[in-house]
C-alpha cells in the first residue's frame, strides 16, 4: 500500500476541456446542477433538491467567511501599474482588529509586477464616503516571494475595511482567465456570509439560496456556521512529483463552543459545506488529541501541522466525541465562547474522516490537493463521479455545480469510530 506521503499527484490528473471551466455563475444559484453521489452509485438533479437527500435530524454546518476586496492597485509617477493582494493581516495579526484600524496596519501580501517597485512609498489618491484619502503604501520586509506591507492613510474617519471596500478588488480565482466584474461582488459570496478575511469563496456554498435554507430547516435539518478563511494557497497547484514536497497553507479557524457542543450532541458527526468546513471540521480531532496532551496548550500549540494526522503516536484510543468534548472542557475551563487557531492540514488518501459523514462540495482541478481530499473520502471512485460529470454536462471550479457525496462503508466501519491513539508517553 502506498504511504499518503508518497501519492504520485499525476495519479489525480484528468482532462478538463477549457469548455467546462464556468467562467460565470448560473442565474439562480439554487437553479445549478447537483451530483449525488450514494454508496457507490451516482445519480444527478437540481441543487434546490438538496434537502431531500439530507436525514432530518441531522446537522449541517457551514463556512460563513467573507471574501474581502483584497487586491488594491497603486501607479508609480512612471505610469507603472503595482498590484498589491492582501492575504493575512500581520500587524494587528487579528482580522477584527486589523479592519478596525484607522490610521495604519501591515499585511502580508503579494505584490505584482514587483521589479518596477524597487523602494519608497507608492500613493493613490481616493475618495470614501465623500471625502478625499491618500492611501500609502510601504514595503516592510521581503519573505521569499511575499512582502509585508504597511498601508497608512491620512483620514481617521475611515477604517482599513472602509478603505478596502472603496477602492479593493474582489479576487476571482485566476483560472477564470477574465477581470473582476461589478456583479461578481454579489455572486462571488455566499448569502450567509458574515465574518471577512477570506481571498476566495468557499464555494460550495455558492448555491444555496435562502429558500433552500429554509427548506433544510423546515425539514428538520440543523444548520450551523464556523470560520475558516480561505488564504490565496487554496489555489497554489502541486508542483512536487510526490505531495510530501507539497506545502499546505495555514489558515485561520474560528469555531464558537456551541458548534462543538452541536457537533457532540450529533454523535460527533455531520454534513460539511464544502472543503474549507471539511477541513475545519477534521482539524477538531487533532486539536481535542493535542489537549489530551497538553490540557494548557496555546493557540500557537493547537495549529494542526500538514502531516499531523499520520504522525499520531500510538497509545489510548481517543474516540471522536472524546476528543470533541477535549475542546469544549478547554474552552470552559479558560473561559473562551470560541476556539481561535489555525490548521495546515492536509486530508489526502490514507486519511480517516472522524467528524465529516457527508459532503457538498463543487468539482475540483485536476492534480489538486482538493482533489486528493475528495479520493481520501470515496476512494477510487473520484474517477467514476468525475468521468460522469464531464459526460453529462455539469460546469467545473468556483462558479460550476456541485456535488453531494456520500462514501461506502462496510458494517463494521458504520459501527465504530475508528479511533486515533493518544501516547501516554510524557
Amino acid at each position: 500500500m502506498v504511504q499518503t506521503k508518497d501519492i504520485q499527484i499525476s495519479d489525480y490528473r484528468y482532462d478538463l476541456p477549457e469548455e467546462r471551466i464556468a467562467k460565470y455563475p448560473v442565474a439562480v444559484r439554487d437553479e445549478s446542477k447537483l451530483l449525488y453521489y450514494h454508496g457507490g452509485e451516482i445519480s444527478e438533479s437540481g441543487f434546490r433538491k438538496l434537502p431531500e437527500l439530507l436525514p432530518a435530524g441531522s446537522l449541517m454546518v457551514f463556512n460563513n467567511t467573507k471574501v474581502i476586496q483584497a487586491r488594491l492597485h497603486f501607479r508609480k509617477e512612471t505610469g507603472a501599474l503595482i498590484e498589491i493582494f492582501c492575504l493575512e493581516p500581520h500587524l494587528p495579526n487579528d482580522y477584527q482588529l486589523v479592519f478596525d484600524q484607522r490610521e495604519r496596519c501591515q499585511w502580508v501580501c503579494l505584490v505584482g509586477n514587483r521589479k518596477k517597485w524597487k523602494e519608497g512609498k507608492l500613493f493613490r489618491q481616493l475618495t470614501v464616503g465623500g471625502q478625499e484619502v491618500l492611501l500609502a503604501a510601504e514595503e516592510m520586509e521581503n519573505r521569499q516571494g511575499h512582502s509585508v506591507i504597511e498601508f497608512s492613510w491620512n483620514n481617521h474617519n475611515y477604517t482599513f475595511a472602509d478603505i478596502l471596500d472603496a477602492v479593493g478588488e474582489l479576487p476571482i480565482p485566476p483560472y477564470l482567465n477574465r477581470d473582476t466584474e461589478e456583479r461578481d461582488k454579489e455572486t462571488y459570496q455566499t448569502v450567509y456570509s458574515k465574518i471577512e478575511g477570506s481571498v476566495a469563496a468557499p464555494t460550495a456554498g455558492l448555491h444555496f439560496t435562502q429558500r433552500v435554507l429554509d427548506e433544510i430547516d423546515r425539514r428538520g435539518i440543523e444548520r450551523d456556521e464556523i470560520t475558516l478563511h480561505v488564504g490565496a494557497g487554496t489555489f497554489k497547484p502541486v508542483k512536487s512529483d510526490t505531495i510530501e514536497n507539497h506545502e499546505m497553507h495555514s489558515e485561520y479557524i474560528f469555531v464558537p463552543r456551541e458548534s462543538i457542543q452541536k457537533l457532540i450532541r450529533h454523535g460527533g458527526h455531520c454534513t460539511a459545506v464544502g472543503t474549507t468546513s471539511v477541513r475545519t471540521l477534521e482539524s477538531l480531532y487533532y486539536i481535542g488529541l493535542t489537549l489530551l496532551r497538553q490540557p494548557d496548550a496555546t493557540e500557537e500549540e493547537l495549529h494542526v501541522a500538514q502531516w499531523a494526522p499520520y504522525t499520531q503516536p500510538e497509545g489510548k484510543p481517543v474516540t471522536t466525541l472524546e476528543s470533541l468534548q477535549a475542546i469544549d472542557n478547554y474552552l470552559e475551563r479558560t473561559g473562551q465562547a470560541a476556539l481561535h487557531t489555525s490548521t495546515q492540514i492536509i486530508i489526502a488518501p490514507g486519511y480517516h474522516y472522524h467528524v465529516v459523514e457527508r459532503m457538498v462540495t463543487n468539482f475540483h482541478m485536476p492534480q489538486s490537493t482538493l482533489l486528493l481530499l475528495v479520493s481520501a473520502f470515496i476512494g477510487d471512485d473520484w474517477r467514476k463521479v468525475y468521468e460522469y460529470a464531464l459526460a453529462h454536462e455539469f460546469r467545473f471550479l468556483s462558479y460550476g455545480d456541485s456535488s453531494l457525496l456520500e462514501p461506502r462503508m462496510s458494517d463494521e466501519e458504520a459501527l465504530t469510530d475508528q479511533p486515533q491513539f493518544l501516547s501516554t508517553a510524557k
